[in-house]
């Protein structure tokens, strides 16, 4: 399992000309399911994600979690995050996890973020998507397990 993760001050995803979900302060999750990625990944991950400290405090510390801000999450399926450049010039994704076990582990870690951000937005799985984002910092992690 891959995520990239962007503090955002705001995020949606549009889908056909139209936006499908929104959020405010929070974070843009791109997650990417690799083979063997398994449930409890995903909710280790998204764990994880709720309690990492990437807000700022008071004294301007990143010490706050998405918890503590009452922040929001947009998560995007990002099957690319698996793409091997190193032979040729056309990427390979032989190992991302195919679309019935990504798409069933991308349901279960948005569903893993009920708990701990005020609104979980979500992108639409295998949908030619639009992300619009305004990184907050910028701030960027990635996340592997």
């Amino acid at each position: 399992m891959k995520i990239v993760l962007q503090r955002v001050t705001g995020a949606s995803v549009e889908v056909d000309g139209r936006i499908v979900s929104g959020i405010g302060r929070g974070y843009v999750a791109l997650l990417g399911i690799g083979h063997g990625d398994t449930k409890e990944k995903a909710a280790k991950m998204a764990d994880k994600i709720k309690k990492l400290r990437l807000f700022a405090d008071e004294n301007g510390k990143t010490n706050l979690s998405a918890e503590d801000v009452r922040g929001d999450i947009l998560v995007v399926s990002q099957f690319t995050l698996y793409a091997d450049c190193r032979k040729g010039n056309r990427p390979g994704f032989t190992d991302a996890a195919g679309p019935a076990l990504a798409e069933e582990l991308y349901e279960y870690f948005a569903e893993a973020c009920q708990s701990g951000f005020n609104k979980v937005g979500r992108g639409v799985f295998g949908a030619e998507m639009k992300v619009s984002l305004v990184n907050d910092g910028p701030f960027t992690v990635i996340l592997e397990d």
